[in-house]
């Protein structure tokens, strides 16, 4: 598991922007971090990667957020509102695991369970499981590993 260290919004902005230029078709990028851990920072940053245009928001009272003219779609999930898998498999999100562009999902945990290689595994992902941990007032720990192909 790797490991960064932030000091600002500015340098989570700039850690999403690198995995974005990098970024391939069907990555999953699961955020898991408490309100206010710069999770929505780091998909910013991501969309600024992939040359996507428009102004990132957080998608809690829709689910979803699509953010098209860029290099690759990225499709931004919201859970916090969710209680259950179940909830969102009807709500129709999991066309959205296995998608042409990026998929980042906040609150993954709530989908996928506490395990990301299972997840990985049982719903066939290429994914990045992210863990953001507020250390201090703006500072981060953004903790990271790849699981599957």
């Amino acid at each position: 598991m790797a490991t960064y260290i932030s000091h600002s919004a500015a340098e989570t902005a700039a850690l999403g922007a690198a995995w974005g230029r990098d970024a391939q078709p069907g990555l999953v990028i699961a955020l898991s971090g408490e309100l206010g851990a710069g999770k929505t920072e780091l998909v910013r940053g991501l969309a600024a990667g992939l040359d996507a245009p428009a102004r990132v928001h957080s998608p809690s009272f829709t689910l979803l957020n699509i953010y098209s003219g860029g290099r690759l779609e990225l499709y931004h999930i919201d859970l916090y509102r969710l209680d259950t898998p179940a909830q969102a498999v009807d709500a129709g999100l999991e066309e959205y695991l296995h998608t042409r562009g990026v998929t980042a999902i906040e609150w993954p945990e709530k989908w996928f369970g506490p395990d990301p290689a299972a997840a990985a595994r049982q719903f066939r992902l290429t994914m990045r499981w992210v863990q953001i941990e507020i250390v201090g007032h703006t500072e981060r720990r953004i903790r990271y590993e790849d699981f599957g192909p």
